[in-house]
């Protein structure tokens, strides 16, 4: 640098020097400053939606993980359950649940009594009404697996209703239930006096990620077990199938092809079906698979079906973008040390390009479990109570998935199914983050730099 960089002292500054921003370069600063501000701005207004999402998915959904017991012996009395006396199975079963409601009630009614609560305006109704539908059938289910319970007293774990549970969650108080007509001011009161006696407690709720789904009646009995399994049973049949295919038709397209117009025009297609409304796919799984193939409705192994051609596409695409990702030089060296074509490209292109492979894959998986449309159609909206069986014949048994299950809540009308809906959804999300954190551990494992 020389003196004659700068303006001598007491000079004016040149209006074309460097050192003196001119109109444009002033404009052009502004700019990139608004540019920056603006993408800046984008991502906060993004995250700040994101807290709001999940703030609002976590506070109405994590009520479903805790659920509201009342905890009270029960004399399971042999003159109702076994009249022959003989504990044999199959008379045991003969006995409706019914019965065993009312000896829930009776004892019900005994521990109120024994503890000395009182409530003005209870009534019978209240009283009886209090104890979810539900709990009769699992105090059978308890008996018919255990029948040497029967004429003894058991400390029994019964289910409350939907609105003594929602009183302790805040989804229900003394105002509301003063207008329902599915509860009273005086219910609620009973469960105050119940838990201060501590025979009435809110816990842990791992019955809803391994009960089915509950009639519209008993929503403090929902979960979701079968629609955790079902999309399971979906996601092998996806792994299995959109896998293999997805890869191979990847490799061929992209290594061995031949450039020509029929290339171009498969090329074409399949970038098309990757922007194909998933619905669409449902309306081809309905003719193709149900109508034509004859395969059950609502089960796994047809909506597996229907996610393999909807995840296809997207595992063809992002394959192939990794192998593009390759340099050409790794190629040109296998061969000129004497590799053949397929040794080259199985050998060590593939190597290289499997990180991207492995998360276009897991992407593909993670997207087609949160698709609810294609299984609409194929019927596994359909209200299932029974659990699928093993594989491979589980997967032709009726069955529901995680995000029909969150529609099918929302479309009740009880506040509890609303509840839980945000829990299945809270389920999807984790799934979800599990199949993307394993993405990003397979891509660095298998990471290769060059």
């Amino acid at each position: 640098m020389t003196d004659a960089t700068f303006p001598a002292a007491g000079a004016s500054p040149d209006k074309s020097s460097l050192l003196v921003a001119d109109e444009r370069t002033r404009k052009r600063n502004a700019a990139e400053r608004r540019f920056r501000a603006y993408g800046l701005g984008a991502i906060l207004i993004s995250i700040a939606l994101l807290v709001i999402l999940m703030f609002t998915i976590l506070t109405g959904g994590i009520g479903s993980f805790r659920q509201t017991y009342v905890e009270i012996p029960v004399t399971l009395d042999a003159a109702q359950l076994d009249k022959s006396g003989n504990r044999d199975p199959e008379e045991i079963r003969k006995v409706l649940t019914l019965t065993y409601g009312k000896l829930i009630e009776t004892a019900l009614q005994k521990a109120i009594t024994d503890n000395g609560i009182t409530i003005d305006g209870l009534t019978a109704a209240d009283v009886s009404n209090m104890i979810s539908k539900e709990a009769p059938a699992e105090l059978r289910n308890q008996v018919l697996a255990n029948p040497e319970l029967v004429g003894q007293t058991i400390d029994a774990r019964l289910l409350s209703n939907g609105r003594v549970d929602g009183y302790y969650k805040g989804r229900v108080t003394m105002e509301t239930a003063a207008r329902d007509s599915n509860t009273s001011v005086a219910q609620l009161q009973l469960a105050d006096a119940l838990k201060d006696k501590n025979l009435l407690a809110t816990e842990w709720n791992w019955s809803f990620l391994t009960k089915p789904d509950a009639s519209d009646q008993r929503p403090e009995a929902a979960g979701v077990g079968v629609a955790i399994l079902g999309s399971l049973y979906m996601m092998l049949v996806v792994l299995v199938l959109a896998v293999p295919i997805g890869v191979a038709a990847s490799i061929y397209l992209e290594e061995f092809a031949p450039k020509n117009r029929l290339t171009d025009i498969i090329e074409v297609n399949i970038s098309n079906l990757a922007a194909v409304p998933s619905i669409v796919f449902g309306i081809l799984g309905l003719a193709a698979f149900i109508n034509f193939a004859g395969l059950p409705q609502s089960a796994p192994i047809v909506g597996g079906l229907v996610l393999t051609l909807m995840t296809l596409p997207t595992i063809i695409i992002a394959t192939r973008a990794a192998l593009k990702a390759v340099p050409p030089s790794i190629r040109d060296a296998a061969l000129g040390v004497g590799a053949s074509k397929m040794q080259s490209v199985f050998h060590h292109v593939l190597p290289l390009a499997m990180p991207g492979i492995l998360t276009g894959t897991i992407i593909g998986l993670a997207q087609a479990l949160g698709e609810t449309a294609p299984l609409l159609l194929i019927g596994m909206v359909a209200f299932v109570r029974n659990f699928p069986g093993a594989p491979p014949e589980g997967l032709f048994d009726p069955a529901s998935a995680l995000p029909v299950q969150v529609y099918n809540w929302t479309q009740r009308a009880d506040p509890a199914f609303v509840e839980r809906a945000s829990g299945a959804i809270i389920v999807l999300l984790v799934f979800l983050l599990c199949m993307n954190l394993l993405a990003i551990f397979l891509r660095r494992k298998f990471e290769r730099r060059w």
